[in-house]
């Protein structure tokens, strides 16, 4: 991440958000804020229905080094901790509107 994103934007990585990943996986937010197994995708469009322009790249997650993952870089509103918890939100009620669709 260039110099330029420095207090801007913030990375988004899939396992920040994860129920499913524990504390020293890399999960970032609370157990009870978190979304079990966040697509890139479903980011993304929590991101774009937020207004933080997300930017989707190529990367290693540090800590799963082996393998190919995808990271977000999203504008930042408030804190990181804030901007996590307000895209798993965001995700959860894009989960809800499919399944309503679903079984409409």
């Amino acid at each position: 991440m260039s110099k330029e994103y420095k207090g801007r934007r913030i990375v988004v990585w899939p396992v920040y958000l994860d129920a499913s990943a524990s504390r020293s996986e890399g999960r970032k937010i609370p157990l009870r804020d978190a979304v079990r197994k966040p697509r890139v995708e479903e980011i993304v469009e929590a991101a774009n229905r937020l207004g933080l322009n997300p930017e989707v790249e190529e990367a290693r997650y540090p800590r799963s080094w082996w393998e190919n993952t995808r990271r977000i870089l999203v504008d930042k509103m408030g804190s990181k901790l804030s901007t996590l918890k307000a895209l798993a939100l965001e995700i959860r009620k894009i989960r809800e509107e499919k399944r309503r669709l679903r079984y409409t």
